[in-house]
């Protein structure tokens, strides 16, 4: 484990700004930027205009296409994102009467993205007019080149980063292209869709023709949004919150609630969390195991009795992807302790590859070794050409490592064939044979990283006062939400007494702890046999916890959730 210091969020804004709720909940919002009490409101009516760069002319395509019943094709992206987008396109367009199908790329056949294969493959499999990408595209000259030549007319819609000028497709809608002055960028794939539904919708209605209630199909939007790991900012809290109401009323998609359902989950206590946990995790498996129609048709679904044999398959890819994940882990966990590494002597960033691992979970894995380790991680998995390997990264907080990886193609033009993605996550191409001197080039550039970006930090909303230990002040945070990426839910720090402890399945630990008020509190930390050493000598413990319910035997009452623990 990392070691972590323990550090208090800054106030980013003035909590004096809020007159209408506590100093406590003031100095939660203000600890997070939050500008004022309006961000409270997660009423649809407050999201952002449509002011989008490209969209107008995407409308007037589309628009033009569906009256004349010409063949539209969706081109989709193997992730929940991308499910979400997908389905979200080909229900919207049906309602409005459009002929349209979709098309989801194998990822160990053609990659990501629109490719001349991907081009070649729609244009054999439907022979469309009109091709529309969704989360995918934003780097994609030569497929959107290949797609022209065979007559189709191209329409991108993305949301990941580009510092390079957009193809030249007939429209391009992306808040993150140049030049789109769109003031929120942290739209995920399928809230780019959603925007462009809802506006040829609108723009339909007002000539009298056959539109879509998009906001139907929020649940989508809040499902894609989530589990992509978007930044909530408040456009993106509105969508997710509106969604997630749908759900939790179970107004949503019937694989959805099948989901759910085989997961055990209660759509009514559902929080936004368990989109990026229970759901996307099983959408996601889907694209990494097998093929993502699979999730896509799930999504699709009409009822339960179409949804519910695709879900339970989409939960065995799960259960299976968990067991390649963890194996592979294990593996590369192997191979650190093989280079005699320690949490002292780590390189800047770890690099890794091996012939045998599954390309479907590298991303996965990354993650947990960036988690385990702090630092910024990628894993190679081999391509099926035998010539090159596919890497996932994921990053820390102040390194952006799509842009760490455009300065390694940029300095060795030779050593990455393609690349895309965010700050925190990446993906690239390369030569199996180029792979020791990526690896050195791109540990020496984050090498050369302020030093202070390596050290893990846990940032708490201070001490809770022990009164405030209560159900009132979980439901008060719990009303806050959505909780998420850049709007993280509240975590206390604090010294308590120990007054007694146990060992459930002799890995999960749970405490009895001694309060301020006379009382005293039960505090429960998952898998804490991996991650902490705790002393029963010892008559005190430093926690980090999140304050949560819990429910047994018909009683509901505060518990802690442990996230950190040391003497």
């Amino acid at each position: 484990m990392p070691n972590i210091q323990i550090k208090q969020r800054p106030l980013i804004t003035r909590p004096e700004h809020f007159q209408r709720v506590s100093t406590f909940v003031a100095e939660i919002l203000a600890r997070r930027g939050v500008e004022s009490e309006q961000e409270l409101d997660l009423k649809l009516k407050y999201l952002l205009a449509p002011k989008m760069k490209g969209l107008d002319q995407a409308i007037q395509i589309i628009d033009t296409a569906i009256d004349q019943q010409k063949k539209i094709v969706i081109v989709g992206d193997y992730d929940a994102d991308g499910a979400t987008s997908t389905a979200l396109m080909i229900l919207a367009l049906r309602d409005m009467g459009a002929n349209v199908e979709y098309l989801v790329p194998d990822r160990f056949k053609y990659g990501y993205g629109l490719t001349p294969k991907i081009a070649d493959l729609a244009f054999t499999s439907y022979q469309p007019d009109l091709l529309i990408t969704v989360d995918n595209g934003i780097s994609s000259h030569a497929g959107v080149e290949q797609a022209q030549l065979h007559g189709m007319q191209v329409i991108i819609t993305d949301h990941h980063l580009t510092t390079k000028e957009t193809p030249k497709a007939e429209a391009v809608v992306n808040p993150n292209q140049l030049g789109c002055e769109f003031p929120s960028k942290a739209l995920a794939g399928v809230g780019v869709a959603f925007y462009l539904l809802a506006n040829l919708s609108s723009h339909r209605a007002k000539q009298g023709k056959s539109g879509s209630k998009v906001v139907q199909y929020l649940d989508l939007v809040a499902l894609g949004t989530y589990a992509d790991v978007a930044s909530l900012d408040y456009n993106n809290r509105i969508l997710v919150d509106s969604g997630l109401k749908r759900i939790q009323q179970n107004q949503c998609r019937a694989g959805i609630s099948a989901l759910l359902d085989i997961a055990g989950r209660d759509p009514a206590e559902l929080k936004a969390q368990d989109l990026g946990f229970v759901l996307g995790p099983r959408i996601n498996a889907a694209g990494r195991m097998e093929t993502m129609d699979i999730g896509i048709e799930c999504l699709l679904a009409v009822d339960m009795q179409v949804a519910y044999p695709l879900a339970r398959q989409l939960n065995d890819l799960n259960l299976e992807r968990r067991q390649v994940e963890n194996q592979m882990k294990q593996e590369a966990l192997s191979e650190l302790e093989n280079l005699k590494l320690d949490q002292d002597h780590l390189p800047a960033a770890l690099v890794m590859f091996d012939e045998h691992w599954h390309q479907g979970v590298i991303g996965i894995v990354a993650g947990r070794l960036k988690e385990q380790f702090h630092r910024p991680s990628i894993v190679f998995a081999a391509d099926q050409d035998g010539i090159h390997i596919k890497g996932s990264a994921r990053s820390i907080d102040g390194i952006h490592i799509r842009d760490c990886i455009e300065k390694v193609a940029e300095q060795s033009p030779h050593l990455v064939s393609h690349f895309g993605g965010h700050a925190v996550a990446a993906g690239l191409t390369l030569k199996k044979e180029h792979f020791e001197e990526f690896n050195s080039a791109f540990t020496q550039l984050i090498q050369n990283m302020d030093e202070e970006l390596f050290q893990a930090t846990l940032w708490t909303d201070g001490e809770l006062a022990h009164q405030a230990f209560t159900l009132t002040t979980v439901d008060m945070i719990e009303q806050l939400g959505p909780w998420g990426q850049k709007f993280p839910a509240p975590i206390f720090e604090g010294r308590f007494k120990v007054l007694d402890y146990r060992w459930l399945k002799e890995i999960h630990l749970k405490l009895k702890l001694a309060l301020d008020t006379g009382q005293s509190v039960e505090a429960i930390a998952f898998n804490a046999a991996d991650k902490f050493d705790f002393d029963p000598q010892q008559s005190s413990v430093r926690i980090v916890y999140e304050l949560d319910k819990n429910q047994f035997n018909g009683q509901v009452n505060v518990q802690l959730k442990m996230l950190h623990l040391e003497h």
